[in-house]
């Protein structure tokens, strides 16, 4: 199919407005919007806990420092650690974009480790607790990647593909809008549905992990790889080796959490 008969994405300016120095950007709004979702949605939970507000705003402080400063630590060294080394001072060059859902989403366990510490909560609980409100702001961030047409999918002659500025003249699979679908729609009706009835512990935050980890793995075979990376082998990209453990620990982690609520169950039943 000719490249012509494709649609070309336009140039869209990554600032939605410029007032002098106020030039709030598509994707820094995508990150706002994907805040204020998971605090909408934490306040209607908070009914099943037995965490006041103020414990609430902790959570939710702690988890927006997680997701920002593991987000960035994790892109430069997972995808750009040569860069580091060249310049250490790169790992600061916000400005430079570039945020990754690994390490954010380590950023977040350290956040959650440290406010189920304090908040004396046992850690598995706080994740149980988190893991609905993410998604949506996962999906929200895909769309800010499409608006600034960045981290676009393989080339292919499908009849929905897209011509990317800057991505050459060929047409490429939307790989942003496949993420939006699977890791923020998909995953949100998956997780928020089943946390909706009473499930063991670790069972919600294994699903988003099994969830999250296998969308993410189909998706990489149609996202162009990270060019100074590559694929590994020719077969495997950095986001599926990363994309692996989240699989194989979010069903150990389901499969734990059932195995230990029958146990727990049948104690029960016998007393």
């Amino acid at each position: 199919m000719l490249a012509d008969s494709h649609y070309t994405l336009p140039e869209i300016n990554p600032s939605i407005v410029e007032w002098g120095f106020f030039s709030p950007k598509w994707y820094g709004m995508m990150y706002l919007v994907g805040f204020i979702a998971a605090w909408l949605l934490a306040r209607a939970r908070l009914s099943r806990t037995d965490w006041s507000k103020d414990q609430l705003s902790d959570m939710l402080f702690l988890g927006f420092l997680g997701v920002i400063l593991g987000g960035r630590v994790g892109y430069v060294l997972f995808y750009q650690f040569g860069a580091f080394l060249d310049d250490p001072l790169y790992l600061f060059k916000i400005w430079t974009g570039g945020m990754s859902f690994h390490g954010g989403l380590l950023g977040v366990l350290v956040a959650l480790w440290w406010f189920a510490r304090k908040s004396r909560s046992h850690f598995l609980q706080v994740g149980d607790f988190v893991a609905p409100l993410v998604p949506i702001g996962l999906g929200a961030g895909r769309i800010g990647n499409f608006i600034n047409a960045e981290l676009w999918g393989r080339t292919s002659d499908v009849p929905w593909a897209i011509i990317f500025p800057g991505a050459g003249p060929e047409p490429r699979h939307p790989s942003q809008l496949y993420e939006f679908a699977l890791e923020g729609v998909v995953l949100f009706l998956m997780v928020w549905l089943f946390s909706r009835k009473p499930r063991p512990m670790g069972a919600v935050s294994g699903l988003f992990l099994l969830g999250y980890g296998s969308f993410r793995f189909i998706v990489e075979y149609f996202r162009e790889p990270d060019a100074h990376i590559g694929l590994y082998g020719g077969l495997i990209s950095q986001g599926q080796i990363l994309s692996l453990p989240m699989v194989l620990g979010g069903l150990a982690l389901m499969v734990w959490a059932f195995r230990r609520g029958a146990s727990n169950h049948a104690v029960k039943g016998s007393s």
